[in-house]
């Protein structure tokens, strides 16, 4: 159960960390003070730092099934991103779902695709072992 609390708080963050990141990017009244470009392409990278972190500390702690908690962690991590959007960032941003999926949304299989490449990883290292 103790893996359960740790899916979920670090999915959590997973979330949270570029989130509060991007408001640094973000004027008085939303104006945004880098150019969109900038700001999508550093809002990727740091999502992806953040993530990839996130999956080393989550993984330290799993001894077995290395795969199955890829598979687990990355779908889990990928509708929780998604949910939290929906109920914070597009109320935020008044911005429509279809064009969420299509701008913001898609990006987030990046978690799904990050964690089954760790769970993989760890399972090849460990059957070579």
């Amino acid at each position: 159960m103790p893996e359960v609390k740790r899916l979920v708080g670090l999915g959590v963050l997973s979330w949270l960390i570029p989130f509060l990141v991007s408001i640094l990017f973000y004027g008085p009244g939303g104006v945004l003070l880098v150019g969109y470009d900038l700001f999508k392409s550093l809002m990727i990278v740091i999502g992806s730092a953040t993530g990839a972190v996130l999956l080393v500390v989550y993984f330290r702690n799993i001894q077995t099934s290395y795969i199955r908690e890829g598979w687990i962690t990355g779908i889990f991590w990928l509708l929780l991103n998604w949910v939290l959007d929906l109920v914070f960032l597009l109320p935020l941003s008044g911005q429509a779902i279809g064009p969420y999926f299509a701008e913001i949304g898609l990006r987030y299989l990046a978690i799904l695709f990050m964690s089954l490449a760790v769970g993989y990883g760890i399972g090849i290292a460990e059957s070579r072992s």
